[in-house]
Formats: C-alpha cells, sequence, structure tokens
C-alpha cells in the first residue's frame, strides 16, 4: 500500500494481503459484509458490481482473495465514494476496481449491462417508515429504503447480470419472503439460502441468499452458519474469514 493522505475522523483496516481500505465513522463495514463477500464466492474471472458499496469492503476483499478480472462498487454518497476511490489509489489496484458514484437506478452507460458475473448488495434492513430514524443522512440512506427499494435493487441486479449470473444479498429475516418475491419478480431465480445466527440454537439475525437470472427452481437451504461457540469464541468458519484480516 501506497501512503495516502486521512481526513479526521478516518483510518485504515488492514485487510490482508497487502490490502487496506479507509474508513471513517460515516462510512465502515461489519460482519454482515464480511459474510456477504464470503458468502458470494466470488471467482478469478468474474466481473462482479457491489451495490451500495460505502468504503469499498467487499470489492477490495474479492480482489484480496484474487477474485474477479474487474470489480465495481456503487455508492451514491460521496463522501463513501471518495473514501473508496482513495482506497483503489492507496492499494493501486485501479486496473482491476472501479468506484461509480450514481444512484444504482442510474447505471445505464456507466456499467455494461447484461454482462456481469455477479452482483451483491448489503442493502437498507428497514422499509422507508418502518422504525425510527436516524438524524444523520448517512445513516438513513444505509439503514432504510430513502433512496431505494427491494424492487428498485433487484430491477438493477437483473439488468447488469448476464444469463445465469449470480445476485447475492444480505436481509433481515422478516423480510426474506419479499425478497425472494421481489427476485422473482425480475426474473432472478432464489438457487441459496443460508441463515446466520450468533450461537447454535439461536434465532437468526441474517439471511445470505442468492438467486440466478433465469435459473431453474430450486432453492438449497444450507447449514447455519454460526459466528460463536458456547465459550463466545468464534467458530473455525468464522476464524476462516477472519484469518487474513487478523494476520496483517
Amino acid at each position: 500500500m501506497k501512503n495516502i493522505e486521512l481526513f479526521r475522523n478516518e483510518h485504515i483496516e488492514t485487510l490482508g494481503n497487502d490490502i487496506g481500505v479507509i474508513v471513517s465513522d460515516e462510512h465502515t463495514f461489519g460482519t454482515d459484509a464480511m459474510l456477504l463477500a464470503y458468502f458470494s464466492n466470488a471467482k478469478r474471472k468474474d466481473l462482479a458490481c457491489d451495490f451500495g458499496t460505502g468504503c469499498g469492503i467487499i470489492p477490495l476483499l474479492w480482489i484480496r482473495d484474487g477474485n474477479c478480472r474487474t470489480a465495481y462498487g456503487v455508492e451514491i454518497q460521496e463522501k463513501g465514494y471518495m473514501q473508496f476511490s482513495r482506497s483503489i489509489e492507496m492499494n493501486c489496484v485501479s486496473d482491476k476496481v472501479s468506484a461509480i458514484n450514481s444512484d444504482l437506478k442510474e447505471l445505464k452507460g456507466k456499467v455494461p449491462f447484461g454482462a456481469f458475473d455477479l452482483v451483491t448488495m448489503n442493502p437498507p434492513y428497514k422499509k422507508e417508515n418502518a422504525g425510527i430514524k436516524s438524524e444523520k443522512d448517512n445513516e438513513k440512506i444505509a439503514r432504510h429504503e430513502t433512496l431505494c427499494t427491494l424492487d428498485d435493487i433487484c430491477k438493477s441486479a437483473a439488468s447488469l447480470l448476464k444469463f445465469g449470473g449470480r445476485f447475492c444479498l444480505c436481509i433481515r429475516p422478516e423480510r426474506l419472503f419479499e425478497t425472494m418475491k421481489s427476485m422473482a419478480d425480475f426474473k432472478l431465480e432464489p438457487k441459496r439460502l443460508r441463515l446466520v445466527t450468533s450461537r447454535e440454537g439461536e434465532k437468526p439475525w441474517l439471511c445470505l441468499i442468492e438467486s440466478k437470472l433465469g435459473g431453474k427452481s430450486g432453492l438449497v437451504v444450507e447449514k447455519n452458519f454460526i459466528l460463536y461457540k458456547d465459550n463466545d469464541k468464534y467458530t473455525d468458519e468464522m476464524n476462516g474469514i477472519l484469518k487474513l484480516y487478523r494476520e496483517d
């Protein structure tokens, strides 16, 4: 990584393999983004795009792991886009990663349509009128459907994907049905589902879903992803995800 100027409330999180990401109080990442990057199972030759990428954590994890011939990250908020752009510069990966400052509903002419192998999104979990909204604009956009709905997301993903391309996202369990319905409305057939729990026997708090554009019906429900053992230490699978992140 090359040296780059950091602004107030920013710092660098090293991800391993000499890749880092600039994070700030407004644009950072959590466990759900790391789980989605893992679940999406990007391939080395994939053309991939992450919607609502924020600081760019998912495209940078793909590149760190040697995946994706080209990865795009789309972010509507200018500050998040600028952070991601500077992370690309810092990591010297502009030949493989591109940041796009755009509404995901207005991508025509900015990225190739009908060409992507993989699209992902860690979307706002709450409906526009659900729950108490934060007074901060960045938190409203991240948590509530202020600027896009599930239908907007699925429509945009379907527009980018080639036939048989995959769309992966994470969502709260209470919105699983409407998520699958929206996928089906845009010919994105749900193919894989994995529920995430904190511990064995607890209720899931996150759903990881993969769909395929034009795919045949048939959903595989995989075993639950469990974060912690009884002793509050990470499970072997979670430790595997965090290994490179911790080593740097």
